[in-house]
């Protein structure tokens, strides 16, 4: 007996061995998917065979959707909006009295940098200053630039670093500019500036910048973003810059910033080992700046860093944070008292600033220079608080602000005590708001949109679905009062679920116009991935069970049929990025249920996602191909792996852009081969300029628009 025992035992181990040596050859997913993917030469993004295919693919399908009646008429409408001369000036304010904005117009198609005071911005016609011309330059210098922002060195603000995208791309050059002289300073006079990379670029001083870049070889991680953080002195080769932090290969990057503030300036460095997760550390620079101490924060690595206050450190939590003796929640805003970082426990100086009920969550923490202010998302409607702290806890004042919409807070500086909130609905236009916390707070309309859309006759509710599991799934219906409930509204569902982004009301001209004012409908749903309900909520759709944001979508498409407020016959559904996948994955899973899907910049392709461009840094989103455990749930809902021969697919619309260096355009090219190769029909346009946003001007943001409208007008029949 024993005899047999031991015999079974050699046996199994052979056998656990066999399996064992099995798993160790298994290649991993992303290298299995390529060897079975004849269309993997659309992933090189510029080669002469890619671009050709593209081009072929345009004159296919862009002709289908040009000549159609409709789109003459959508796009003039779309011009009138887009080009309008009384659009709102987006304010961006400035701590020495300036109030900033970026402007495209007709005549301005890349757009001009220009300032106002903030007396003469609140007026209806404002005078403007313009300190660069985007179109100017372009021609200037033969490039398509487009404005990614500027960052000016507080409290002089004389020097701005401004960084401009070629074509739209994330990747962009970082130059210096002096504001006084209206004009870049070169390098060879001492001036600053990053040659074309996804850089992170910030002031530490005058004459010095955190700065990270492409180095060269090792320098960047997995995903192309900066792995190193280094202090560069002006006037020295960019290549001499000094060291002062590196991160690990596989992490997402790395960069510093100060804070500056009136009480002084802080410096931090932060890595993100992973999209949700980062490590916070105070940067004590030398007097010369050459030498730098580094102390890590105590917070845990998936808190977010918010801002700095009056000596304190405040950060969200996404998920309880555990200490000796306390435990803070989930979703809750927290202090950390910077005076106490060298205590030999300096978490106990940590006290919870603000904790958000189980349908809340905060969207946005903000500060001047002696109020702190948070946006709470409250059952995915709007409201701005006040936090005040007295000697032994916070407490909170309402702002008087619009209610049932969208609030955002919109500009504030560290340097003065007013700042800027916009307010917008579904059907109410856009306002911005100032507010000054010296006054009375009650804020003042400086600037309203005027309406775009006749809204008579329309109403907005707030519904809800159950998706698989029980879960409730709040959406939002746009539509006519009178809507017959007969199942024949032409209905578009927008969706997003994911990155902890939340989806709220917003007032669009576009949809407006071309689709509400004509008669159809629109809904915007909540689903899980999201952040509308804070950290859990998205936490729910995460990894493994990323099929629970596809089931809350497929959940309030169903849930609009059985309330009659449409039928699949006449629902469409469109997202983008993300909500690319979303609306990729859905509609493969279930092609009965929709005739139109407008399928934007997508990810599609989820073996291989991590191996294309940015991708590897979303893996705290999605997961690891390569971990079997992931490989398994990713190849059930992966669009590019699922669609197949036989099934009868709506007449998807699928659009990217060759300069998206972010979601990898191959996403869409190899869907749509092997969706055309099975023989299935499909529209396809690849804007060759454009980055994520699809846009590098506004008649390419026009065009795109047109043809986006007119393909839900032909396959939902709106007007018909």
């Amino acid at each position: 007996m024993k005899k047999n025992a031991a015999t079974f035992g050699v046996l199994a181990l052979i056998s656990c061995l066999a399996a064992c040596s099995s798993l160790l050859k298994r290649k991993p997913a992303s290298e299995l998917a390529a060897e079975n993917d004849p269309h993997l030469w659309l992933e090189e993004v510029e080669s002469e065979a890619a671009l050709s295919w593209a081009r072929a693919q345009n004159e296919r399908s862009l002709p289908q959707l040009s000549q159609h009646p409709r789109f003459a008429q959508l796009e003039g409408e779309l011009r009138k909006i887009v080009t309008a001369k009384d659009r709102i000036p987006y304010p961006s304010l400035s701590g020495d009295g300036w109030v900033y904005n970026f402007w495209q117009d007709a005549k301005n198609i890349k757009g001009l940098w220009r300032r106002t005071r903030l007396a003469e911005y609140s007026k209806k016609s404002p005078r403007w200053e313009t300190i660069l011309d985007l179109d100017a330059l372009s021609r200037q210098e033969n490039e398509s630039w487009v404005w990614d922002g500027a960052d000016c060195l507080p409290p002089e603000y004389e020097r701005c670093l401004i960084t401009l995208s070629r074509g739209g791309k994330d990747a962009s050059v970082v130059r210096e500019f002096d504001l006084a002289r209206r004009e870049f300073i070169p390098l060879e006079k001492g001036g600053f500036h990053v040659p074309e990379a996804k850089s992170r670029v910030s002031w530490l001083d005058r004459d010095t910048l955190f700065v990270g870049t492409d180095f060269g070889p090792g320098t960047l991680t997995d995903a192309g973003y900066p792995r190193q953080v280094r202090l560069w002195k002006r006037g020295a080769p960019l290549q001499d810059a000094k060291l002062v932090f590196e991160g690990e290969k596989a992490d997402v990057s790395s960069f510093g910033y100060a804070s500056f503030a009136p009480e002084g300036t802080t410096y931090f460095v932060t890595r993100n080992p992973s999209f949700f997760e980062e490590e916070n550390f105070l940067l004590e620079p030398s007097a010369d700046r050459t030498q730098a101490k580094l102390l890590k924060l105590p917070f845990p690595r998936d808190a977010e860093l918010q801002v700095l206050f009056k000596g304190l450190l405040i950060a969200k939590l996404r998920t309880e944070w555990k200490t000796p003796g306390r435990a803070f929640p989930e979703g809750s805003l927290v202090s950390l008292a910077m005076d106490r970082l060298a205590d030999a426990d300096p978490i106990a100086s940590v006290q919870v600033l603000f904790r958000p009920h189980a349908r809340a969550s905060i969207e946005q923490v903000s500060r001047t220079k002696n109020h702190l202010y948070l946006k709470v998302l409250d059952n995915v409607r709007s409201r701005v608080l006040e936090a005040v702290r007295d000697e032994s806890e916070w407490h909170y004042e309402h702002l008087e602000l619009p209610d049932n919409g969208t609030i955002s807070l919109v500009s504030a500086t560290k340097f003065d005590d007013r700042f800027f909130v916009s307010f917008q609905s579904f059907l109410t236009p856009t306002s911005i708001l100032l507010v000054d916390g010296q006054s009375a707070r009650k804020p003042k309309v400086v600037k309203s949109l005027p309406a775009r859309f006749n809204p008579e006759g329309l109403m907005i509710e707030q519904l809800e679905a159950v998706s698989a599991d029980g879960t409730k799934i709040p959406y939002f219906v746009v539509r006519p009062k009178n809507l017959a409930f007969d199942g024949k509204a032409p209905t578009i569902l927008y969706g997003y679920g994911g990155f902890e982004i939340s989806s709220v009301p917003y007032y669009s001209g576009g949809i407006g116009k071309t689709w509400l004012e004509k008669g159809g409908v629109y809904v915007l749903a909540n689903i899980r991935g999201g952040g509308e309900f804070g950290p859990r909520w998205h936490q729910a759709a995460l990894k493994t069970q990323r099929q629970r944001s596809f089931d809350d979508f497929i959940a309030v498409a169903e849930d609009l049929a059985r309330r009659m407020i449409t039928s699949p016959d006449r629902l469409g559904i469109w997202g983008g990025s993300n909500g690319g996948l979303l609306v990729g994955a859905t509609f493969v899973q279930r092609p009965e249920l929709f005739r139109a899907v407008m399928c934007e910049v997508p990810l599609l392709d989820m073996l291989r996602y991590h191996k294309l461009l940015a991708g590897s840094s979303w893996m705290g989103e999605y997961g690891d191909p390569e971990d079997p455990v992931m490989a398994e749930a990713i190849q059930k809902y992966s669009p590019y792996q699922n669609v197949k021969t036989g099934a009868r697919y709506p007449k998807v619309f699928f659009f990217t852009s060759t300069r998206d260096d972010r979601v990898h355009p191959a996403h869409a090219r190899k869907m749509v081969a092997r969706m055309r190769g099975q023989g299935h029909d499909v529209l396809y346009y690849e804007n060759i300029e454009g980055g994520h946003g699809g846009a590098a001007d506004l008649e390419q943001t026009i065009r795109n628009s047109a043809l986006k409208y007119t393909y839900f007008h032909e396959r939902l029949g709106l007007g018909r």
